[in-house]
This record gives structure tokens, sequence and C-alpha cells, in this order.
């Protein structure tokens, strides 16, 4: 018999709310996290909103000493991580070396240190390289932000980075499955985290005319993913991890089990580094690949979290994408995008859709997308505007569509 893996704990470190019952509590009921930013100086940027994470004390999480030579990511992760094995029933602290060695660690982030590197940039640039960090190698290489995390509890199993742009998280939760489900171990810690608000990335993302632009004085209208007049993603940050356990082993331990990853699924159009191709198949494939390893019929499913971008290409493509998968049944499944409450946490969003999905399974509440004001007649799927809904369900896709023509997918079991 195949290896289930299971989730028995959940942390966050959202912008619209710090833990997990507090970010719960505000996506059910549609609260928005996005703002003006705040971090640095705005002025002569065409954008300047976010889905900032505000009042977060990075001194409870990373030493003053250690502070400037990571990234804002390392003690978001830590953070959430620590919230994740709490609830996992699990005192790392206690744990024999043996112990430890039988926990992994994957995390998904698309971009890692990248605000770290841009601050050293910075510095050296300005005459002020002396102010530079010794660990400016170091922390700017991708795998040592797992590293972080093992380091910070003690874990001696594997310690990986997955990034793969938006889908980052996703696969990383994916990759984590497949290796509990080989037998590789009992036990890994797994989720998303990015931090890329910095003034160099918002120009990037604005040159490339992906932002949106038009509520500034607005902000929580900002991200309106799937309306007609949507004119862009908000950019974000945060962190969502997860505790996976093969199932019996998490039974044997009297572990509460919060979900189950029933099935996971990824491809690539090999078509474009940003665009998406027009005809849907390839993330119509991953949901279907996702659905076929759970061995679960799509009518099963009863809930669908969207990738949910706000871009004009994204929201039109999924939406097809959707009905590639689901057929029929995909205008009788209901399905939101967090980002319209949160913005655009880069490659951590698949670990956010995740969090809120397992929760919308506990309590039999799905959430709601802000901001669909415009209807789209090419976004015409039901995207539960504005009002969450009490809906029972056993059975959910947590999509996500990333750079580089990648597409992953996850099914979610209810405990």
């Amino acid at each position: 018999m195949s290896r289930r893996v299971v989730i028995t704990g959940i942390g966050s470190v959202s912008p619209n709310g710090i833990g997990t019952e507090a970010f719960w509590c505000a996506t059910r009921k549609g609260v928005s996290g996005v703002g003006p930013i705040t971090r640095f100086d705005t002025t002569g940027l065409a954008v300047r909103v976010a889905g900032e994470v505000k009042d977060f004390h990075e001194e409870d999480y990373v030493t003053a000493k250690d502070r400037p030579h990571v990234s804002r990511a390392t003690p978001l992760a830590v953070c959430a991580v620590t919230e994740a094995l709490q609830w996992a029933g699990l005192d790392t602290a206690s744990m024999t070396r043996e112990e430890l060695r039988g926990i992994g660690v994957v995390v998904g982030s698309g971009g890692g240190s990248v605000e770290f590197t841009e601050e050293q940039y910075r510095l050296y640039h300005s005459g002020n390289w002396r102010q530079c960090s010794v660990y400016v190698v170091p922390t700017s290489t991708m795998g040592t932000l797992a590293s972080e995390i093992s380091m910070r509890f003690g874990l001696r199993g594997l310690s990986h980075v997955i990034t793969t742009g938006c889908t980052s998280s996703t696969d990383a939760l994916g990759y984590a499955a497949q290796m509990i489900r080989a037998g590789g171990l009992d036990t890994i810690v797994a989720g998303g985290v990015d931090a890329p608000i910095a003034p160099l990335i918002m120009r990037g993302f604005i040159a490339m005319r992906i932002m949106s632009q038009s509520w500034n004085d607005q902000p929580e209208r900002a991200s309106r993913p799937f309306s007609r007049d949507r004119g862009g993603f908000v950019i974000a940050e945060g962190a969502w991890f997860f505790v996976l356990e093969e199932r019996e082993k998490a039974l044997a331990r009297g572990a509460t089990i919060l979900g189950e990853i029933a099935g996971y699924g990824s491809t690539c159009e090999a078509y474009h580094r940003v665009r998406l191709e027009e005809c849907g198949e390839e993330p119509a494939r991953a949901i279907s690949l996702a659905l076929e390893q759970a061995g679960v019929p799509a009518e099963a499913v009863g809930y669908l979290s969207y990738h949910g971008t706000g871009t004009e290409l994204n929201d039109r493509i999924e939406t097809r994408a959707v009905k590639l998968a689901f057929g029929k049944h995909a205008y009788r499944l209901p399905g939101s995008s967090l980002k319209s409450l949160i913005g655009h946490p880069q490659g951590a969003c698949g670990a956010a859709g995740v969090a809120a999905t397992l929760l919308a399974m506990r309590d039999g509440v799905l959430p709601p997308t802000n901001n669909v004001d415009v209807p789209d007649p090419e976004c015409d799927l039901d995207y539960i505007p504005e009002t969450g809904r009490r809906v029972g369900i056993e059975y959910a896709v947590a999509n996500c569509i990333a750079f580089g023509s990648k597409n992953s997918a996850l099914v979610l079991r209810s405990a």
C-alpha cells in the first residue's frame, strides 16, 4: 500500500494576519492586507502599494547580531516554522540527534534573499562597501535559506530549496510529499517564503507592465483577479509552512491530522519566459496529473484555489485551463483567489493557498475573491465574489502558474 502524506502543522505570516488563525480569520471575512508601501520611499514609482507584513517583530526570530547578515525572508520563515512545529506537537529542542536526522526541510522561494542582495549592491555602489555583510555570498545563495531553518531548529535531514518562480512552494510541497511516499523520510517541514518588496525589484516588475498601477490611493482595491478592469498583480511578502508526515507515523504519535496531500502534478509549456500559451493545455494537464495521482475524479473536487494574479493574461488563460481540466464541472466548481486579499507573495503563493484551503475544509467556509467588480465575459466561472460561502468539501485543488511556462497543482483531501 502506498504511503500517505498528511499535514499536522501549519504556520502563517501573512499581510492580513500574523499567525494561522489570524490569517484565516481575515481571509474568510475578506479582509485585505494590501496597503501603502512603508519600507522605503516610493516617490517616483508608478506603483506604491504592496502586501507588507505589518507589525512583524524580526528580533523575536533573528538576533540583532545576525539580522544584518540574513534577508527578511529568514525571520518570516522561522516564525512560520515555529508555529507549524507547535501545531504538530513537535519539540525539536528536546529531540535526540537521531530523531532530528529524521526531519527534513524543503523551502519553496522564487527570490530567496534577493532583497538582501539588492541592499548589498546599494551599499557597495554608494561607497559604503565596508557596511556590506561578510556573509553576502552565502546569504545570497538560494540554498542557504533552507539551511537557516535547519540550523535554527537543529533539523538534520535533507535541506533543500525549490525555486521555480511562482510555483516554488507548490513544487516544494509536492517534492516533499513524493519524498515521504518513497520512504526517504517520515517527516518534512515544507512550505514557502518570499520577501520581494524592494526598490529595484519593484522597478523591474513595473518595467514589465504587469503590476496594478491604478489604485495607489485605494490599495485594498488594487488586486482585482478576474475583474474586467484588472490591471496587474500587487507584490507581497509572507511565509506559510507545514509539517508533512507519513500518515501511520503521525497517527501512532497521536498527532492531529489537518489534511492530506493526495496528489501532485507539474508541467511546462516550454513556450515563453513570462507569457502563457493561449490554449491553456499544460496548466490543465498539471491539474489532471494531480487528480490522477490522487485517484480522484474531477467531479469530486469541491473547491479550487486559483492562482488568480490579476493580470489580464493569467486570469483568462487559467479560466480556460480549468474548463479543460474539469469539463462541465468547471461551471459548478467554486473557487477563489487569495491574492485579492494579500497580493502576490511570489514563490510563497502556492503555500498560502494551501493553508487557506486546508482551513476552509476544516471549517466548511470557502474564502471570497475581493474586487470582482466588472464582469469579464472570458472569466465566467464561480470565483466566490466578495463574500465567503459555507460549503463542506472533501477534495480541493490548489493551482499555480509561473514564469518560464511552469504549472503545478496539488490535490488536498480533508482530514
